[in-house]
């Protein structure tokens, strides 16, 4: 008896503790978070990035795409987690390639991670959050997102190049020119030190 009484005690603590490790600390609405995006030329993007980071060099019809996402001083600090801030040709579901961040590389990377394709697993508008599938098996990274380690990076300035691309390969989709402000898809994403899916709050598009 004393040992079964074990093996359920164990059982529920196991139970307790999942629970406990994939709740979300807080929701987006303690955050109170604010975006903005627009279209803006070279030398506008470089007088918002400041003189912290340069704005992606464009050629002819190229396009550039300033962002910025402000959010309070969360309740609690990310411990390991981060933020995943996504934004995505909804033609495409693809994220732009490059970017240029007003931000200390230590409190804001930018690239992809496979563990984000639990991001496309449970929230179906952001399809483009997760790599290019193709075939059965095969993936490919379908560009990139700002991953903000340091919740103290409020408030992040972006911008996003958007290249214009003359005969596009079918075959290898990606986010290019032109594009209208109408095709954009702009998210935040709290994911957890594990890669927990904690919650996604759709802030424009």
């Amino acid at each position: 008896m004393a040992t079964i009484s074990a093996v359920i005690l164990a059982a529920v603590s196991v139970v307790g503790w999942r629970w406990w490790h994939n709740h979300p600390p807080y929701g987006p609405e303690a955050l109170a978070v604010t975006s903005s995006l627009r279209f803006v030329s070279y030398d506008e993007a470089e007088t918002a990035l400041g003189e912290t980071a340069h704005a992606p060099v464009t050629y002819g019809r190229d396009q550039l795409v300033l962002g910025r996402v402000s959010w309070q001083t969360p309740p609690e600090p990310l411990d390991g987690g981060y933020f995943a801030i996504f934004l995505i040709d909804k033609r495409t579901n693809h994220k732009p390639e490059v970017f240029g961040v007003a931000a200390p590389q230590a409190a804001v990377g930018i690239g992809s991670a496979g563990i984000e394709n639990r991001i496309a697993e449970r929230y179906s508008w952001l399809r483009g959050a997760g790599d290019a599938t193709f075939g059965d098996d095969e993936y490919r990274s379908n560009g990139n997102r700002l991953h903000v380690a340091d919740e103290k990076a409020s408030p992040l300035t972006f911008v996003a190049l958007f290249p214009y691309v003359e005969e596009p390969d079918p075959e290898l989709p990606r986010a290019t020119a032109p594009v209208a402000m109408s095709d954009l898809l702009l998210a935040l994403v709290y994911m957890g030190e594990d890669g927990q899916v904690h919650w996604a709050q759709r802030l424009q598009g």
